[in-house]
């Protein structure tokens, strides 16, 4: 275990909070009940990263820091989504486990001292897998969609969904902590790091008051994080269609000719030629823009577009952030 603040820490865990004012009471009072049957309430602490909420979330969580010891609030000085924020909290993470969770009580604090108990078998890393998810159908969709990308960008295992609930050794965290880019995906991370992956099965509570933040743009936001930050294959797939296009088009041209050979008073079809103009033209832009996603994010990494930038704190979190804290 490491010792911080005179204190040794068997687990941390990080919760990016956002527009929760109502919650927040109820779930640190929970964790803490939690913490208490797994012998771990002396040993842990609750990292609450307020990503710039709208609401009264920030002084919700400055009240709890003064109620709870255990309680540290980071707050950052505007919205920088769900994994940035959660950077910051692994920034700032002193545990020897990491456990990460939303803040919506969806996420049974129970589970904790199990998905604990997992990676003491040799494992760096437990998910959680929802036997009865409690999310709106397109959610649904866009998950799976999301599970079969990750598969063949990321070379996620089969069996491995990647939720938000999840339990990370230090190591793990000290790596996945190295990438200061402006765009993170923490699972994409955690799959570069380490394969010694596993999950465990829980079940996933109805959100206690309220609606999900995550809608279907900020849900095509993180696809796009995903494939473009961690692998090359989009820009792979778009040279092969250019292949295939050329070769279509050369095979074409060769019947065109053919035709016009045999058939010479066969007028040349406009309504085939600009169907042929508007599908080139379409991929040829698709091409593009993806090639400007890369490049648009590589520009930003180079100009120092900060992960996330700390505003406040309710107290010293631990580990100084030696990159993004301003």
């Amino acid at each position: 275990m490491r010792q911080t603040a005179g204190k040794m820490l068997a687990l941390s865990i990080v919760i990016p909070v956002y527009r929760s004012e109502e919650i927040l009471p109820v779930l640190v009072e929970t964790i803490y009940d939690e913490m208490q049957k797994a012998k771990l309430e002396d040993a842990f602490e609750l990292l609450l990263v307020n990503d710039c909420s709208p609401d009264h979330s920030w002084s919700v969580i400055c009240t709890l820091a003064d109620r709870f010891s255990f309680v540290k609030g980071i707050s950052l000085r505007r919205n920088f989504g769900q994994h940035n924020a959660t950077m910051a909290g692994l920034n700032h993470a002193s545990g020897e486990i990491v456990v990460v969770m939303d803040d919506d009580l969806q996420h049974p604090p129970g589970a904790i001292a199990e998905m604990i108990e997992t990676l003491s078998n040799g494992y760096d890393v437990c998910y959680t897998h929802y036997l009865n998810r409690q999310h709106a159908l397109w959610k649904k969709a866009g998950s799976c969609v999301n599970n079969w990308v990750a598969k063949r960008l990321l070379n996620k295992p089969q069996d491995i969904y990647l939720s938000s609930f999840k339990a990370l050794r230090k190591e793990v965290v000290d790596e996945v902590i190295k990438y200061d880019g402006p765009y993170a995906y923490v699972d994409g991370l955690i799959l570069d790091v380490t394969g010694a992956i596993t999950s465990i099965e829980i079940e996933h509570q109805p959100r206690l008051t309220g609606e999900g933040n995550y809608n279907f743009r900020r849900s095509l936001s993180l696809w796009f994080k995903m494939a473009t930050s961690f692998s090359i294959l989009p820009l792979r797939l778009a040279s092969y269609v250019g292949f295939s296009l050329a070769a279509l088009s050369l095979v074409m041209i060769g019947v065109v000719l053919t035709q016009k050979i045999l058939h010479p008073e066969v007028a040349a079809g406009w309504a085939s030629l600009m169907a042929t103009v508007l599908l080139i033209g379409g991929v040829q832009i698709l091409c593009i823009g993806m090639i400007g996603e890369y490049l648009g994010r590589t520009y930003l990494k180079i100009n120092g577009k900060p992960q996330f930038v700390i505003g406040a704190r309710t107290a010293n979190p631990g580990q100084e952030d030696n990159h993004q804290d301003e």
